[in-house]
């Protein structure tokens, strides 16, 4: 059945209304909240903690899904959300503990390595995170479109239902996203 994106529709919609089939659902959705969190997130570890949070939401949330777009796009909506909130926590985290700065300003020794340093794909990850942060704050409207497009690969038709906007809304929001992260992610000359 969690191939079947009808059959995944069609148990959200009753697990809204039985709380015993939900577990159900949990169980089936689970393979793919782990993955939307480890496509954002560099350690395991965080990924798995954005899951249970983003688990979490889907199953306290279940009835505010609308059944406007298919469930699974609800779920990485919710995903995505729980992975972003999980990399904000643990920079603020990293920010709010001084211990974890030695007294020449270096990094402290930690359990991790620094992604950045130990592999691209990571540390592209953590540098699109930032860049999103930043989007949020200066273009809010636009993270979640450019998001589900440019990191989970929806098509825009999929995103304007998801987001409840017109494709054309969804188009410009991306493009505008674009044109902002590539000024955060590109290297600036001296």
């Amino acid at each position: 059945m969690a191939n079947d994106p009808d059959a995944l529709d069609d148990l959200a919609r009753r697990a809204a209304l039985d709380p015993d089939l939900l577990d159900e659902l949990i169980r089936q959705v689970q393979p793919q909240v782990i993955r939307i969190c480890q496509r954002v997130l560099p350690h395991r570890a965080d990924a798995e903690d954005a899951c249970q949070d983003a688990l979490l939401a889907i199953a306290t949330k279940i009835g505010t899904f609308s059944g406007r777009s298919r469930f699974s796009t609800w779920v990485h909506a919710v995903a995505s959300n729980a992975a972003r909130e999980t990399y904000r926590r643990l920079k603020r985290r990293a920010v709010e503990n001084p211990a974890a700065w030695q007294d020449d300003d270096r990094p402290a020794r930690h359990d991790r390595p620094d992604p950045r340093t130990t592999s691209v794909v990571a540390g592209t990850r953590i540098d699109l995170l930032d860049a999103l942060e930043h989007l949020e704050t200066d273009l809010p409207e636009t993270v979640t479109a450019v998001v589900l497009r440019d990191v989970y690969e929806l098509s825009y038709e999929e995103i304007a239902v998801q987001v409840g906007i017109p494709v054309g809304t969804v188009k410009s929001r991306i493009s505008r996203a674009r044109v902002a992260l590539k000024a955060q992610l590109l290297p600036r000359e001296a």
